[in-house]
């Protein structure tokens, strides 16, 4: 078996000189696998997907919260915390996370309950709307959308 992979590798060798000798005389300065790595990484290839992590964020309306399950997709919407707009209108909201998963829905503690309401929920999202959940959470009341 040693002997068939030495002529195996001898022959390759050869070959690659004799095409060498055709472009010119010189050999390739990388090996073809490299080359195949550089088409694959290409301008126009779709990037890699974003690292996922897991955001804890309070939902106001607890009984939305009670018909999310793991798996589901939501959209995120934040609208400001305070008093209503003059004339009555409500405050603008805003998309913050779109097609979120929902990674878990823990449950309720009793004793939870009256600690500023709404409910908790865990969502899987990319590293970068987890830090613009966290710091819209501060001022605003979220609300979810069944995707």
């Amino acid at each position: 078996m040693a002997a068939g992979l030495a002529m195996t590798a001898a022959a390759l060798a050869a070959s690659g000189a004799r095409d060498a000798g055709r472009a010119g005389g010189t050999a390739p300065a990388r090996p073809q696998a490299q080359e195949r790595t550089d088409a694959v990484e290409a301008p126009g290839r779709k990037r890699p997907p974003a690292r996922m992590v897991s955001a804890p964020v309070r939902i106001a309306d607890a009984a939305t919260v009670r018909l999310l399950r793991r798996g589901d997709r939501v959209d995120v919407i934040a609208a400001a915390a305070g008093p209503s707009m003059p004339g009555g209108q409500a405050p603008e909201a805003r998309v913050v996370a779109a097609g979120a998963r929902v990674a878990d829905v823990p449950r309720a503690r009793e004793s939870s309950e009256g600690e500023g309401g709404g409910a908790l929920v865990v969502l899987s999202v990319p590293r970068a709307t987890a830090a613009a959940l966290a710091g819209v959470q501060a001022t605003s009341h979220l609300a979810v959308t069944l995707c």
